[in-house]
Order: C-alpha cells, then structure tokens, then sequence
C-alpha cells in the first residue's frame, strides 16, 4: 500500500507567551498607565499572569466602573509602549514557516487586542494566514473551527480548554505563567519546551497520521 501524506494542516497558534515575549512590553506599558492614571499597578506582577483578558488584570487594581474606559486607554498607549520592546519567542518564526512548508496555514488566535496583535506580528516580519483577536479560552474555538485548525499550539491552561472545544490537538509549550506539569495535567495532547521542537514534532505528527 502506498504511504499517503496526510492533508496540509491548518495549525493556530496563541500570541502572549507562545509566539511573542510580551513581558517586557506590557510591563512597560502598565509602568505608563500607572503614571497616567495615578493608580499603582505592580507590572511585575502582573507579567507572571499573562493570557486572560486584560480586563481580568485591570480588575485587581480599578474598581469595576472604572475598568472599561482604562483599558481602552492601556491598548490606545500599547503600540507606543509595548510593540518595539516585544521580542519573538525561539522558535516562533521557524513553527510558522513549518506549517507553510507542509502546504499547511498558520492561524493566530489570541485575547489580546487584535489590532495590537496584529501590530506585533508586523513588527517582528511573522506572517501568518489570518489573526483573531479578543478571544480567551473556549472562545478561541469559534475561530479555530471557523478557520478548519486541527491543532492549537498554547501556553496557557485557557489555550488547552481551548482546543478541547474546537476538537484540536492540543500542542502546549512551557514558555508562559503554566508549568509543563500543569499543562500535562491540563491534558494538553503534547507538552514541549518551547517552539523550536515544534517543527520536528509536527513532521512526526503528520507521518503517524498518514501511516
């Protein structure tokens, strides 16, 4: 019997934490709303929190009335403060250039602001097929499904949850807040370190498919 290629993947993949180090920059970024605002907010701490909405962070030093407006005035600062300083996770270009050598489509979807997402991706020269943004968790399988993704690579427990209902295979890396024990026990399909495995895993992902 012949050995048959399994179909070209469409593979989606988080932002924060996955693809991109956003640390330094929403740190610089809540350093500036602090000084706006005159509201403290500990930046070093919330970077060890990244993933959920930014309303979910703001909520731990704005009182709820106040929420809303402020973030609309943290994603206006963001480009100023946050883009230039966010480096590309290693790894991130190579696992999307993976996916396009296997005839596949990259797919970023993310809670983060999509036109600040977006503004990411631009700044680093990573290209993917499409962006969706303000989606968190389960939410992200709306789009998942929308775009056919079979995989979902996160680092997140709210990125597992979110392949489990789109029906992807859940690819988690241990660059974000979760340990790789904690997303094991998430019960992410495979746990790597960080995205320069995910080429060679997605080869062997695809050859035990089409065997």
């Amino acid at each position: 019997m012949a050995h048959m290629t399994s179909p070209a993947p469409t593979v989606g993949f988080d932002l924060d934490m996955t693809l991109v180090d956003s640390r330094p920059g929403i740190h610089a970024c809540y350093t500036a709303l602090s000084e706006r605002t005159g509201t403290y907010v500990d930046a070093d701490l919330a970077v060890t929190r990244l993933g959920p909405p930014l309303e979910q962070e703001l909520a731990h030093w704005f009182p709820a009335e106040r929420v809303p407006e402020v973030a609309e005035l943290y994603r206006s600062m963001y480009p100023a403060y946050a883009v230039a300083a966010t480096p590309a996770l290693p790894g991130a270009r190579e696992a999307v250039d993976a996916v396009r050598a296997a005839g596949g489509r990259a797919v970023v979807v993310t809670a983060k602001y999509e036109p600040n997402a977006k503004l990411h991706l631009a700044h680093l020269g990573i290209e993917p097929d499409a962006v969706i943004g303000d989606l968190w968790a389960e939410q992200k399988a709306q789009a998942l499904r929308e775009h056919g993704a079979s995989v979902y690579v996160g680092d997140h427990l709210g990125d597992i949850r979110g392949a489990r209902a789109a029906g992807a295979y859940s690819v988690a890396v241990a660059t974000g807040p979760c340990s790789a024990g904690e997303l094991r026990a998430a019960g992410a399909d495979v746990v790597l370190g960080d995205l320069t495995e995910f080429p060679r895993w997605l080869s062997d992902h695809r050859s035990r498919l089409s065997d």
